[in-house]
């Protein structure tokens, strides 16, 4: 018997992690891995500027954040043309998330997602006690007009869609999403997850003004700007929406180190070029990877490829084990028919060309 009583909505929860981290499976097996491709992490590694900024402030780091991130807010702002009131800075989308549930929705009410899509939301809606209902993807894609029907079908609170997708790495032009906008329920409020954007091509992005009730979108500093492990994103969305967050969040939550990180990275035009660039190239490296061994390589708009291995989950689940043997880190999409992928993110050249070397043996070992 537990000596400790929970709340009942954690009582009644599994103890559980969305994802099972790198450095876990690397303990588990007794040796590092020699590519690590399964986090959507930016290998590129972040803007020298930023690195420096950090570097700096570390000095400082006896002092606390600033709580209102009044620098990095006002940055912001102008690079998306908002106010700064338009604006929410956080401990990664993640973390925002689970602030936006928690603002949002009340035990019981239902909030609309698709089954196979990133699980990290789900988590957060589970733990303020929310009814998940889950649309299937279609053409490995999810499906904007089918989560707008399921919103009116369940009165839903939230309706969230990622844009590039997680774990496909398709989209939808931007005109899809602002007449999905358009279907939804006056009472429903969409949860853009637009943390690959800058990957995308322009047309992906919708035109929603910031004070446009029906949506709030969500960026970060993870992907492109290689700053993941200083865990810093945030929100785009109408001011009143936005200073809710003030009545919940963590105030002291983003530390000076981050906030410096992350407004020097957004500063840094050329380096983000860079990246872009190394991305775009290693897409097609893992592409040609993929042919070389009569796999396919599905259309990609993030920094991330899924790799169609052309039979059932549990061939790609027996690959992905394989290549953990090879020393390469990769994930899968977890819900049929896209767990027939697995999901190799973009990295240098070097962690490239260990994939390349282990796909074929691993395949081989399961012939």
């Amino acid at each position: 018997m537990m000596r400790f009583r929970f709340a009942p909505i954690p009582a009644a929860l599994p103890a559980t992690v969305p994802f099972t981290g790198p450095e876990t499976l690397e303990r588990r097996r007794g040796a590092p891995f020699r590519a690590r491709l399964g986090a959507n992490e930016n290998g590129f590694g972040p803007s020298p500027r930023a690195v420096a900024a950090m570097a700096r402030a570390a000095a400082e780091v006896w002092k606390y954040g600033d709580p209102d991130t009044h620098d990095l807010r006002h940055a912001l702002a102008a690079h998306h043309g908002v106010a700064p009131e338009n604006i929410m800075v956080g401990e990664g989308i993640d973390g925002l998330l689970g602030l936006l549930v928690r603002l949002m929705v009340a035990p019981g009410e239902v909030v609309v997602s698709s089954d196979g899509a990133y699980p990290t939301f789900n988590y957060h809606v589970a733990g303020f006690g929310g009814r998940l209902v889950k649309m299937p993807y279609r053409d490995d894609a999810e499906d904007p007009e089918a989560l707008a029907a399921a919103a009116h079908r369940h009165g839903a609170r939230l309706v969230y869609l990622a844009n590039p997708d997680n774990p496909m790495g398709s989209w939808h032009p931007g005109r899809r999403i602002e007449a999905m906008l358009g279907a939804l329920p006056e009472t429903s409020l969409l949860v853009l997850d637009e943390a690959y954007a800058e990957f995308a091509p322009a047309d992906a992005i919708p035109r929603i003004e910031p004070e446009d009730a029906r949506a709030i979108r969500f960026r970060t500093f993870s992907k492109a700007h290689a700053m993941a492990g200083a865990r810093i994103g945030y929100a785009i969305g109408p001011a009143e929406l936005i200073a809710g967050f003030d009545r919940i969040r963590n105030h002291f939550g983003i530390g000076r180190i981050a906030q410096a990180g992350a407004l020097a990275a957004l500063e840094d035009r050329d380096w983000l070029a860079h990246v872009l660039a190394e991305t775009a190239a290693a897409r097609a490296r893992i592409a040609a990877i993929a042919r070389e061994n009569r796999l396919e390589a599905l259309p990609s708009a993030t920094n991330f490829v899924a790799v169609d291995c052309g039979r059932d989950g549990a061939f790609a689940r027996a690959l992905l084990d394989a290549l953990a043997q090879e020393g390469i880190f990769v994930r899968m999409p977890g819900v049929a028919p896209m767990d027939r992928c697995i999901r190799v993110s973009c990295g240098p050249e070097p962690e490239m060309a260990a994939f390349a070397e282990a796909l074929p043996r691993a395949l081989r070992a399961l012939a």
